[in-house]
């Protein structure tokens, strides 16, 4: 390790830390090396790991490599340096003054040192392989514990005085929070992870330390505390007949093993509370901070839980809090931000006095906690706005330290209650940059990620000043001719900082370049130029001088990717050289382009740069180098000399660009030197300003200093580490003294000064520092006044012409703002925002040329618009006449369009879309067929009998048959195998039964007659004994086994084989009942579509519009339709390829032409014209015939002659035949149709009824299948309860060994404990017998000594010195006092009371007349005698722990014995339930009517019982029914009469109030005043249109009204929003009243205790007494008012009352 600070040197180097590995190649540093080294001048930044007092005066925290000592009173720092990487896990104690940290490193160590002197004390070395996430110390003792990461999770107790690992567990998985020691109990842990808290107790054995965990069960998220139930031993076995015994979830869900043990189903799984902070007690307790807003306290011994309720307020105290809340609140949301939870805060840190408990958390107020049994008062101390993350008291608790996750560091006083004092503002976000401010040797300037930048004084590293602007920063850099800091950041905007005062940085000015994130910054050593590198290969040159507005000279586009930059001043040429370094795709090399910038670029800018800001490749000189290796950093030196780190090996390679080093390829340079480099990862290179030395950085995090010329190493520093990424910039001040190195992600930055250095080079760096500044002297000054002058700079939201100062835009914006510009040099695509409020410098440049393109070009535009104005006209003039030509001569829409090219990019775009269109839907399509394809396999083509149905004609009846798989092989093994065993089991059934036959051959013939008579009764209820009617439906139920014989397993397996066997056949043999059924609907569809065919003939013939019915199968009774689709299905029109279209074009014209052939048939067309179509008149056109009239039916009846005349009645007889002719076969037409319509009635429904009966059939099938399921479900119930027990079983018999083995484990702990404690008294005794022997041979020693000296020299020698003060400061304000001891104490107390004794043993104690020889064996006999009695005490203290340890350990076996014998209970229990479960056998049976199942177990008892028949109960039944109906018409004829009684007497009650209310109508109408209203009424003709009138008048004034409504609506709305203005004006000024209150109450109370302390006593009564007689005659005069206001009261109403008597139409 080593120390820095101000005035401290570096520590030594421990020895046994191994050397850095040599370079490749055995190289060795120079001569120079060894006479140069680096050290740590200052280090700053911030880390969010732990913050901790080493003394009363001195924090500690640890940053990146390094631990930080800040000094509370002299705000110095000091920094320990870990040589070895990044500071892992940190602690300190305060007590001890000596801190404790781990490296990063593989197989990490832990690191021991005091304070102040930074020496190591020791290394603990453990098994971790990755990292330490936890350190803490004990309160006292020389304990630390700590905890790893992944992968073991080991927590350990170490010693670290003796550097001894004490103890440790594994905890897989577990991930830490946070870890203390018990301040009043070192031998308790507290360990906390982010839903768990766990409690560890250090159990000593002498020299033997043993971890015992005791997890705390939380309360859950609503702060609810539930008792811990063990669901592996549940608190009793219930039993049900039915349903067994009740195991635990873990035998049901068949868990074996330690899974068993933990398992807890999800809904006894309740989400906990999450902890957040915690601290000790000085009881023992832990008060613990949740997420959820809760406080817990925590009783460490006995892990009970209590939620802290916060105490009820008065109810004036409470009223006070809402407001002061609710002011808070409203305060918050006007500053945006989120209301805070004052009453439920999520505590983060905690800290404990003897006052209560200080806590705060993410709201950022420090709360205090004032904690009474179980209920606290909260008080608030103080808000600093920020999240809290740690509380922390100084040793002696008068000062308590606040820290925030944004870096800033508080200190409050307790005892004073003041407010928070700002001790530390670091920022929290990682250093991005550091530089030195010109002259580079007083002062350097930071910058952080999140854009804070940062002024320090170089000496000693004191922040000196702070600026936030705000944005995140990507590159910073100091100017060397001004005191002003370039600021890049990610938007593309670059700051300019006035840095002129040091202790008020300000910013002056911004540029936007680009959209593009500014990469680096970099200026030229004059300080002329600033050249800041963008993303996409942009480099921008802008003028540093603030004399000239930092104006952007112009930009370069380099093709490739930019992997580094770097600048180079020649003072003599007056040029500037910036080389870039480029990224080659695919190609193992690198490309370096050189360009050089000139002072003429500043003065003549026009010159070199084009339109649109970009620089001329003549101006600049570009040169492009191809190298031979890919590099990651580049830097130029004189001479055309270039050193690059190498990417792909270890190498800094040295260039020199002349011919000489090409390769045969004439682009390619060859490196002229490699060195090797020690370093690994990614790197670069850094030049000093002398150009004599070069930095190399890497991500492993050490910087290497080599000279130019030799590369050898100059001095090397391990200054950050690869853990926290390495290095991220390095930077030489001017004067070569300091080099600023900044991490990558550890947050630190470090500042590196010379130990050691040669005379030489350190006069070379002056030198060239102070040429340097006798060229920038003057322009630095010059510049600086600039600077000085220039305002603080606004954002101006209207302001767009802030980047280019020196140009001034009076055009009128142009409306488009994306354009694209090419030219020679390269092409520059939406560089600038679309928005001009916040346009980039480029988009400025692009917009001025677009504006003076438009205005050069703005005649020619005019003309262009005009001419596609008329081609416009043209084109819709065409587009009319094309509209009105024949469709033939009509052309297309898209032949009007004159932009080919973007028709045709439209026309393939729209492809493409279709194309993709395509893809998806058939892509869709696929996955559609695919999962046909398996729904069709699973549940149709796996059927060997497809799901189908079967309905009726006429009825809503449906029956369904049963959708059967086939029998697999398997299944038929099994089946058959079961029906082998069943033959065999058979089988050897009957030879038993014939050798008991043979053997019972002397039984009574009677008793043979009885048993013939039991087995007929045994064959007629062998249904009832079976359980179930399936071998009445197709089964076969001899073959199963008997209800009673299913005690083994093997038998239930087969038995439910057997049932799913016979269920098969069951429902086998009803699909051939449905089949047949099937074909019978067919059948009968077939019949009925022949009989509907005559009876549309008939109908045709009778010329009737009947629909006829017509039966048709359904989908559900012919399923295999559902797989085919029928054109009718799809109501899309069908897409046709082109062959396919023109195919129907093909077909339908050949149908046409064989249709106008057919048509063009001569004969046909005679025989239509002649006889109707047919040959032969037949009886069916009989009713289509009809006699055509004579020819002179026209002529009157008059002018017939008398031929004429008989013809008529002839025709009219013919005509009268015909008519009943035709009647009569219309009458015989429709017999014919009722009969064959009553057939069709018939046949449906007889079928019908069949498909009626075959539904029954199925519902009795039902019932039979449900029956044997329901055997096979008892079957399976009971193996599964089998199973849970013999898994029940097996985790107990798991869980009896491992009691067992702790059993034995215990008990051989027990047997050792024993012995060491007997030999352990036997050594204690022996040391008291030594002490005691010590007094004896005192007297034996001193026996010379004359016995007034002998009697001093007693009492001396049993004088004892005071108890010696400890190093621990036991202060009054320390809660926890002196803790408790530990053996380990013995030493330091032992050495503590020798130093006491010195001052004893002085001879100026000496009694007189004792020689100084004899004084001096005295003492030492003493000494002995002192040393030996606390030997005894310590042996005493060790002895008690053991027997404690030993007693701890036999209660626990004891436990585990009763736990085993708990266990062998069970297992018998078990036993004995699976031995009922084998006898116990549920049965199924079949139940009569009549038959009634008792609920109860018990058996009624029948011996008095008379076996009566059936039908003389049924004849009795009914006879009582006859009876009990007779009655019920009786109760109700009495019911309907009394009805009539009650009815009657309603209305003659209803008649007699009906008279009253006439009566009282007619007094009315009698009495009844003549008002206005009646008398208009009476009076006027039309009183409907007056009313009518009147309502319109009513209409207009409410309309009227309405609208003054609205008016005062608006004013009253007005007047809302000017009383919410002034209620938030209210607010405000009440939370400042509020303040004011405060203060008021604390001068009320002040001013009471003058008040009380003066003696004013007497007045007081006298103006008490006066004020009293004034509130006395003002209550008289309100009560006389009150009298007199209730008298006239009455006055008023008798006055109305008379009026109204007076004049009652009034």
């Amino acid at each position: 390790m080593e120390a820095a600070g101000e005035a401290r040197s570096a520590a030594p180097a421990p020895a046994d830390e191994e050397p850095r590995a040599k370079a490749p190649g055995d190289r060795r540093c120079s001569s120079s090396a060894e006479e140069a080294a680096l050290e740590v001048s200052w280090v700053q930044g911030f880390s969010k790991k732990n913050f901790g007092f080493i003394n009363n005066q001195t924090v500690c925290y640890p940053c990146g490599n390094y631990i930080l000592f800040l000094n509370i009173e002299t705000k110095k720092t000091t920094v320990l340096q870990c040589q070895t990487g990044q500071v892992g896990a940190f602690a300190a104690n305060r007590n001890s003054q000596v801190l404790a940290f781990s490296d990063r490193k593989l197989n990490p160590v832990i690191y021991i040192y005091t304070f102040p002197e930074l020496n190591k004390l020791a290394e603990l070395k453990g098994n971790a392989q990755l990292d330490y996430t936890l350190l803490a110390f004990s309160f006292t003792g020389p304990y630390v514990a700590s905890y790893s990461s992944i992968p073991e999770f080991v927590l350990s107790v170490w010693n670290w005085q003796e550097n001894i690992l004490l103890c440790s567990e594994t905890q897989p998985g577990v991930t830490a929070t946070s870890l203390t020691f018990n301040p009043m109990n070192w031998q308790q842990l507290c360990f906390v992870n982010e839903s768990s808290l766990t409690i560890w107790h250090i159990e000593r054995n002498n020299d033997e330390h043993h971890l015992k965990q005791n997890p705390v069960k939380l309360p859950d998220g609503q702060g609810s505390v539930s008792p811990r139930k063990d669901l592996f031993f549940p608190v009793s076995h219930s039993e049900d007949p039915y349903y067994g015994p009740d195991l635990p979830v873990s035998a049901i869900a068949g868990l074996v093993g330690d899974e068993a043990e933990t398992f807890m189903p999800r809904n006894y799984i309740k989400p906990s509370v999450h902890p957040t902070a915690h601290c000790w007690t000085a009881t023992s307790e832990i008060y613990v901070g949740c997420k959820e807003g809760y406080v817990l306290a925590i009783d460490a011994e006995t892990c009970s839980v209590s939620v802290l309720q916060q105490k009820p307020l008065p109810e004036y105290m409470r009223k006070i809090s809402d407001v002061v809340s609710y002011v808070r609140r409203e305060v918050q949301k006007k500053k945006g931000g989120k209301p805070k939870d004052l009453q439920k805060p999520v505590l983060f840190a905690m800290a404990f006095c003897n006052e209560g408990l200080y806590a705060a958390g993410s709201e950022g107020i420090l709360f205090f906690y004032h904690v009474k049994g179980l209920q606290y008062e909260m008080k608030i101390c103080a808000d600093i706005l920020q999240p809290i993350s740690s509380l922390i008291f100084s040793p002696d608790y008068t000062i308590l330290l606040l820290v925030t996750d944004q870096g800033t560091v508080y200190t409050y006083k307790p005892a004073q209650s003041g407010e928070v004092v700002k001790l530390l503002d670091a920022c929290s976000s990682c250093f991005l940059a550091a530089d030195f401010l010109t002259p580079g040797n007083k002062y350097c300037v930071s910058v952080t990620i999140s854009g804070e930048v940062q002024v320090w004084l170089l000496e000693d590293g004191t922040c000196l000043s702070k600026l936030n602007i705000d944005i995140e920063a990507t590159a910073m850099a100091c100017c060397p001719s001004s005191n002003s800091v370039a600021v890049g950041t990610k938007r593309g905007q670059i700051y300019f900082l006035d840095v002129t005062k040091v202790e008020a940085p300000r910013v002056v000015h911004r540029i936007f370049l680009s959209k593009f994130p500014v990469l680096s910054l970099h200026y030229d050593q004059s300080g002329q130029f600033l050249i800041a590198r963008a993303t996409e290969g942009h480099i921008f040159i802008l003028d540093a001088r603030p004399s000239k507005l930092f104006q952007v000279l112009g930009y370069v586009v380099l093709a490739d990717e930019v992997l580094d930059l770097s600048v180079a001043s020649d003072f003599k040429n007056d040029l500037v050289e910036v080389v870039v370094l480029l990224k080659v795709a695919e190609v193992q090399r690198a490309t370096l382009e050189i360009f050089c910038l000139s002072s003429a670029l500043t003065t003549d800018n026009d010159k070199y740069v084009n339109a649109q800001g970009m620089l001329n490749a003549s101006a600049i000189k570009k040169e492009q180098y191809d190298l031979d290796y890919p590099l990651s950093s580049a830097v130029r030196l004189k001479d055309n000399i270039v050193y690059g780190y190498c990417t792909c090996a270890p190498f800094i390679c040295k260039y020199h660009l002349s011919e000489e080093n090409m390769l045969e390829d004439p682009s390619v340079f060859l490196s002229e030197k490699r060195t090797p480099s020690n370093q690994f990862g990614p790197g670069f290179l850094c030049l000093s300003p002398n150009s004599r030395w070069l930095a190399s950085a890497a991500k492993d995090g050490v910087l290497f200093i080599y000279h130019t010329f030799t590369m050898d190493i100059l001095a090397q520093k391990h200054s950050h580490s690869y853990q926290g990424g390495g290095i991220r910039s390095v930077v030489f001040s001017l004067d070569g003294k300091f080099i600023l190195v900044n991490g990558e992600n550890d947050g630190a930055l470090v500042c590196l000064k010379w130990k050691k250095i040669k005379k030489t080079e350190v006069k070379e760096a002056a030198f060239h520092w102070q040429s340097l500044l006798a060229i920038l002297n003057k322009p630095t000054l010059n510049e600086n006044i600039v600077l000085k002058s220039m305002a603080e700079w606004q954002f101006d939201p209207e302001s767009t012409s802030e980047s280019l100062p020196e140009e001034k835009f009076k055009e009128a914006p142009v409306k488009s703002s994306n354009v694209e510009v090419t030219e020679e040099d390269g092409n520059i695509t939406s560089l600038y925002s679309a928005s001009t409020n916040d346009m980039t410098w480029i988009g400025q440049k692009i917009k001025k040329v677009i504006r003076e393109e438009t205005q050069r070009f703005a005649n020619q535009k005019k003309e262009l618009q005009m001419g596609i104005k008329k081609l416009r006209k043209t084109i819709q003039k065409m587009m009319l006449e094309n509209e009105q030509v024949p469709d033939i001569e009509k052309l297309e829409q898209h032949e009007f369009n004159l932009d080919i090219e973007e028709q045709e990019r439209a026309q393939a775009e729209a492809e493409r879309e279709v194309a993709r269109a395509r893809k998806e839907i058939e892509m869709e399509n696929l996955a559609n067929r695919y999962l046909q394809d398996v729904i069709k396999h699973e549940c149709w083509d796996a059927m060997c009998v497809k799901g189908r149905a079967v309905k009726c004609f006429r009825m809503a009846c449906e029956v369904k048959n049963y959708p059967l798989k086939g029998h697999s092989e398997e299944e038929l093994e099994t089946l058959e195998k079961v029906l082998r065993l069943k033959k065999i089991e058979t089988a050897d059934l009957k030879v038993q039964k014939k050798n008991l036959e043979t053997e019972s051959e002397t039984v009574l013939p009677k008793e043979e007659g009885e048993k013939a008579e039991e087995a007929m009764a045994d064959d007629s209820a062998s249904d009832c004994l079976i359980g179930s009617l399936s071998s009445q439906y197709g089964g076969d139920t001899s073959i199963l086994y008997h209800q009673w014989d299913l005690h083994t397993r093997e038998q239930k397996v087969n038995q439910i084989v057997l049932l799913k066997d016979i269920i098969y056949k069951v429902k086998t043999a009803f699909n051939k009942e449905f089949d047949i059924v099937a074909q019978q609907k067919e059948q009968e569809i077939a019949r009925v579509k022949e009989r509907n065919l005559r009876i549309r003939e008939i109908l045709a013939q009778l010329d009737l519009q009947v629909e006829v019915w017509e039966p048709a199968l359904t989908d559900d009774e012919i399923p295999e339709q559902a797989l085919t689709v029928q054109d009718s299905e799809i109501k899309v029109e069908k897409y046709l390829t082109q062959q396919e279209r023109e195919k129907a074009e093909m077909l339908a014209k050949l149908e046409m032409e064989r249709h106008l052939a057919a048509m063009d048939n001569e004969r046909l067309r005679a025989l239509n014209d002649m006889m109707g179509g047919v040959l032969e008149i037949k009886k069916e056109d009989i009713l289509k015939m009809d006699i055509p009239p004579p020819p002179f039916i026209s002529k009157p009846e008059h002018v017939w002659s008398d031929e004429e005349k008989k013809i008529f009645r002839e025709h009219e007889k013919k005509v009268k035949q015909l008519n009943e002719e035709k009647e009569n076969y219309r009458r015989a037409l429709e017999n014919e149709l009722k009969k064959l319509e009553a057939s069709i009635q018939e046949t449906t429904q007889n079928f019908d009824e069949t498909v009626c009966k075959l539904s029954e059939r199925k519902v009795k099938i039902e019932m039979v299948i449900y029956q044997e399921e329901l055997k096979i479900v008892n079957l399976i119930y009971a193996l599964l309860l089998d199973e849970e027990l013999d898994t029940r079983e097996v985790g107990l018999h798991n869980f009896l060994m491992k009691k067992e083995k702790d059993k034995v484990k215990t008990a051989r702990t027990i047997q050792t404990t024993k012995n060491k404690i007997e030999a352990y008294i036997d050594t204690y005794e022996n040391a008291i017998v030594e002490e005691k022997n010590l007094e004896c041979g005192f007297t034996k020693e001193f026996a010379d000594v004359p016995a007034n000296l002998f009697d001093e020299l007693f009492q001396l020698y049993k004088h004892r010195p005071k108890t010696p003060m400890t190093e621990i400061l036991h202060d009054t304000a320390n809660p926890y006092g002196d803790g408790s001891g530990s053996a380990e104490d013995y030493k330091d107390a032992l050495t503590l009371l020798m130093k006491a004794m010195d001052k004893l043993d002085s001879p100026e104690h000496m009694p007189n007349g004792l020689d100084l020889p004899m004084w001096e064996h005295f003492c030492l006999a003493r000494r002995n005698k002192m040393e030996s009695e606390e030997l005894v005490k310590w042996m005493a203290l060790t002895l008690a722990e053991m027997q404690a340890f030993l007693q701890r350990r036999m209660d626990d076996n004891e436990k585990i014995k009763s736990e085993i014998e708990d266990i062998f209970q069970e297992l018998t229990w078990l036993q004995e339930e699976k031995m009922k479960l084998q006898l116990n056998l549920t049965v199924q049976f079949l139940l009569k009517q009549g038959q009634v199942e008792l609920e109860s177990t018990e058996i009624p008892d029948y011996s008095d019982a008379i076996l009566i028949n059936k039908s003389v109960i049924e004849e009795l039944n009914c006879s009582i029914m006859a009876q009990g109906q007779k009655k019920i018409a009786s109760m109700v004829e009495c019911k309907e009469f009394s009805k009539g009684i009650f009815q009657l007497e309603w209305e003659h009650k209803k008649m007699r109030m009906q008279i009253d209310d006439l009566k009282q109508k007619a007094r009315d109408i009698v009495t009844l005043p003549i008002s206005k209203d009646r008398q208009l009424f009476l009076t006027v003709l039309n009183y409907d249109s007056r009313i009518a009138h009147h309502i319109s008048v009513m209409e207009e004034t409410l309309g009227i009204m309405d609208k003054l409504h609205k008016k005062n609506v608006k004013n009253r709305q007005k007047r809302i929003k000017e009383l919410e203005k002034c209620i938030s004006l209210k607010e405000e000024a009440n939370y400042e009243l509020s303040l004011e209150l405060k203060e008021m109450l604390v001068s009320v109370s002040e001013r009471r205790h003058i008040f009380e302390a003066a003696d004013t006593r007497h007045v007081s009564e006298k103006i008490a007494k006066q004020r009293y007689r004034e509130i006395l005659k003002q209550k008289h005069l309100r009560g006389l008012v009150k009298e007199q206001e209730e008298q006239f009261e009455i006055l008023q109403a008798e006055v109305e009352r008379l009026k109204s008597r007076t004049f009652p139409i009034l």
